[in-house]
């Protein structure tokens, strides 16, 4: 992605049959490349797609090369999520 830019991070939840299912709890969480937190946000219904499908519209802050994103829920009491790392340039 180009630095400041908006960035739409999205998540697929999926069962281990490959169903895709709606986690209760959904979080996302940012982090720079070190793990250290650089925010966590609640999502909703208006965060949703589709079932198992939830995404969030991002600006990672202007000093940042790269930061991790991890969508994360609860699946009949037990933790599911997804992670991944964003690279930032300045151009292409």
């Amino acid at each position: 992605m180009l630095k400041g830019d908006t960035v739409r991070l999205k998540c697929h939840f999926k069962t281990f049959d490959g169903q895709l299912v709606d986690p209760t709890d959904v979080k996302l969480t940012i982090y720079k490349s070190d793990e250290t937190v650089i925010e966590q946000i609640h999502l909703d219904d208006t965060n949703k797609e589709n079932v198992g499908v939830f995404y969030y519209d991002y600006t990672p802050a202007g000093e940042l090369d790269e930061f991790i994103f991890e969508f994360a829920g609860s699946v009949n009491n037990k933790p599911i999520l997804s992670r991944e790392k964003v690279k930032i340039q300045f151009s292409k």
